[in-house]
């Protein structure tokens, strides 16, 4: 089945002359990623070259998908704008709340009792509203908009960073706060600051143990957790021709972890074998229509250097199986002895006490395929894993065809925990100790995205390492980090000395893909009737209230906490146990920043309340603040807010009174969420101005009244004993920006226009 093949339609029959126009405009052959840029700009025709990096452009995205931790706040704040349907189609995939604990049917279970009210909220906000609602159960957000709703050439945006899994379908598919998609589902222009562009040229072919996830892994390490900020990676050459098109979903999904905008493909035969093999033959013959406009001009491809601002080459001939970890996901290791060095080096337990496979980085038939040949082996010659082994299927559509071609059995004859179609370890949501804070020290290797500390299962002992599907059976099979399948033997039951043989798989399923239930439900066509119900003694849930404007005059803010080293997402405000109030702002206000390290103790969720002297969590201060009236400040290192798209980790610190945030760097989609929520975003002019920053430091805002695009900031800082120091803070707000600012947030600016 084609969703919203009309629209497709649209979109193709636009393309070419729009792309022809962007061509003569920018004077040059184009890249896949500005053909799609192009073609999507809300004023319709192109007019303007814009300038890679600087200059903020609208565009007309097709289509939102929102997953059920984000969809909450989202869906509470387009309650807000006015509007009685979505402008554009949206979806809503509830794979967020489902803890992995005993196996999928009792995991299933657990979270539609203990999470109702905010699946029936969700489901009944999709059904007033024209949105299409996957169920729980249904599948994980990026594997089921991968098979049913990306498409070649196409933009969209999801509440999620993982959103860029798309990519692997030929789109340009980005990550954004709630925000930003109420702005389109109400009607309105997207804006994005015009992307640079790094081309990736892929040569070789994989084979052997290397998978596609080793290329993600190989460019994480290239470029670091930062290196893409801004950018839109683009894989080309004969190496991304050879590979699947989940392989390339693998790819472009880990890109968020490289701080890139996205990542794509130009569309090719795997993804027209992907389209057909999901029911989506009319928009296969569609896109063959247009198929030069869905990749990149020739020239371009044939001298990327002359058309990227970055050029990387990797022959997938030469690659390596690879480990990245542990707590960063861009620390790469080959598989096997250097493993062994840098494991003894750095006190990395060798032992592996698990090993996960899924997430919607690696849940696909392919990916179950290759890592159940291993598995067979393992069955085959007499060998029990070491490790504990979890399977997280994709979707509903994925896990009922395993099941059918014998897949999962082969998984379960290992004793291996099929966990429901959904995120689970991946975000969090594993219930795998009673205590995670003082649970042991210990290693796990998976096939998901992060592996940031606590990120699993709120262990911050647990080393986790990712590694492709085929690896993390493996290594689970031979219970050590540092085993190399390649070379390395391992002793069976019956004491004998044997090898595991290269993996092997499907790229697609040899009997076609089945299911029963898919998990979708159709909203109503008039959704008027429909009443949303939000208890309110609800802890679950919370309409919202809209933020009053911070001002143009800041003086006497207080420093609530200067964070030190690496400060994600996860520290701002943790998900796991937390994903629960993600529906309520003042609840789930209570984990702000309480995992960042303070820079002046090097503790957790323990700074100085400058009121008092005394030392308390960060949200319990904060909260003190609020009640004096007192605005605050957080300061920051480099990168800033990475990791993923959540807004609560800039809406908490709004809620709670925070007015700035002033770092070295920031994450492109935090500090986009900062702008929307009304609160200033700045980085240090000199970065080396962050050292002047004081535990008992008040901050005026001297020339706040002159906020304008491209005019820094200045702030008087003002120490203990009366010393002070002036700083200059940049910011990259336009006009549009600042009016969110002087509004009190973008949503407020929303309401006003549709009043």
């Amino acid at each position: 089945m084609a969703f919203d093949i009309d629209m497709i339609k649209d979109v193709y029959s636009k393309m070419a002359e729009r792309v022809d126009k962007a061509r003569d405009i920018v004077g040059k052959p184009l890249t896949l990623s500005e053909k799609i840029l192009y073609s999507h700009l809300w004023d319709g025709n192109p007019t303007t070259a814009f300038e890679r990096g600087k200059d903020y452009v609208e565009f007309a995205p097709d289509r939102i998908a929102c997953q059920d931790a984000t969809a909450q706040m989202a869906l509470l704040q387009f309650m807000q704008a006015g509007k009685p349907k979505v402008a554009v189609p949206t979806t809503v995939h509830c794979d967020h709340l489902i803890q992995a604990k005993d196996g999928a049917a009792n995991d299933l279970k657990h979270a539609n009792d203990v999470s109702s009210e905010v699946f029936d909220f969700l489901e009944s906000v999709s059904n007033k509203y024209g949105i299409g609602f996957w169920k729980p159960g249904a599948g994980i957000i990026h594997q089921v908009v991968l098979e049913n709703y990306a498409f070649p050439g196409g933009m969209m945006i999801g509440t999620d960073s993982h959103t860029v899994n798309a990519g692997g379908l030929g789109m340009v598919a980005i990550g954004v706060g709630g925000a930003d998609a109420v702005d389109v589902m109400a009607g309105m222009a997207w804006e994005l600051k015009f992307p640079k562009l790094i081309g990736v040229r892929l040569t070789g072919k994989l084979s052997g143990w290397t998978a596609p996830k080793d290329v993600i892994l190989k460019v994480a390490e290239i470029l670091t957790v930062k290196g893409g900020t801004g950018a839109i990676v683009e894989y080309f050459g004969p190496g991304a021709l050879s590979m699947s098109c989940t392989g390339k979903g693998t790819i472009c999904n880990m890109g968020a972890e490289i701080g890139a905008t996205t990542s794509t493909f130009g569309y090719d035969d795997s993804m027209e074998r992907y389209l057909r093999a999901t029911e989506r033959e009319e928009v296969a013959d569609e896109a063959n229509e247009i198929r030069s406009y869905l990749t990149a001009d020739d020239e371009v491809y044939a001298n990327p250097e002359a058309y990227f601002d970055q050029v990387i080459d990797i022959n997938l001939s030469e690659l390596k199986p690879m480990l990245n970890g542990p707590f960063t996901p861009d620390l790469s290791t080959e598989v096997g002895s250097d493993m062994t060095e840098k494991a003894n080096k750095n006190d990395w337990p060798i032992k592996v006490e698990w090993g996960l496979i899924g997430s919607c980085t690696n849940s696909s038939y392919e990916d179950l395929s290759r890592a159940a040949s291993i598995a067979q082996q393992a069955l085959d010659k007499n060998l029990k894993t070491k490790s504990e082994f979890g399977i997280n299927p994709g979707s509903e559509k994925v896990r009922y065809t395993t099941e059918r071609d014998g897949i999962l059995e082969v998984f379960e004859k290992l004793d291996a925990k099929i966990f429901t179609n959904a995120c689970g370890p991946c975000i969090g949501q594993w219930a795998r100790y009673s205590d995670p804070k003082n649970a042991p020290k210990n290693s796990i290797v998976h096939s998901f995205n992060r592996n940031f500390a606590k990120r699993a299962d709120g262990n911050p002992n647990t080393h986790a390492f990712v590694a492709s599907p085929e690896i993390v059976a493996a290594i689970a099979i031979a219970g050590r980090l540092d085993f190399n399948p390649m070379t390395d033997t391992l002793i069976n039951e019956d004491g004998q000395e044997v090898r595991l043989e290269e993996p092997t798989g499907w790229e697609l399923p040899p009997k076609g893909f089945e299911v029963k239930d898919n998990g979708y439900i159709e909203p109503r066509e008039d959704g008027s009737s429909v009443e949303v119900k939000v208890a309110k003694d609800s802890e679950r849930l919370q309409l919202l209230t809209p933020f009053e404007p911070i001002g143009d005059t800041i003086e006497g803010a207080k420093l609530l906490i200067k964070a030190f080293g690496k400060c994600t997402t996860d520290h701002i405000s943790m998900a796991g146990p937390w994903l629960r109030f993600r529906g309520h702002l003042d609840n789930i206000a209570n984990n702000t920043l309480i995992g960042a390290v303070n820079a002046y103790n090097k503790k957790t969720n323990f700074v100085k309340n400058q009121l008092t002297g005394d030392y308390g969590g960060v949200p319990d201060v904060q909260r003190e603040y609020k009640e004096a009236g007192i605005k605050t400040v957080v300061v920051g290192d480099h990168n800033y807010g990475e990791g993923s798209s959540r807004e609560h980790a800039a809406m908490q610190p709004r809620h709670l009174g925070v007015a700035a945030v002033i770092v070295k760097s920031f994450a492109r989609i935090h500090e986009t969420n900062l702008k929307k929520q009304g609160m200033l975003a700045l980085t240090f002019a000199n970065e080396n101005d962050y050292d002047l920053i004081q535990e008992d430091d008040t901050f005026n805002f001297l020339d706040l009244n002159e906020f304008a695009p491209d005019k820094p900031l200045t702030v008087e800082v003002v120490h203990s004993d009366g010393s002070k120091d002036v700083i200059k803070l940049d910011h990259t707000y336009n006009n549009a920006q600042i009016n969110w600012y002087n509004e009190g947030s973008a949503l407020n600016l929303i309401k006003i226009q549709n009043a």
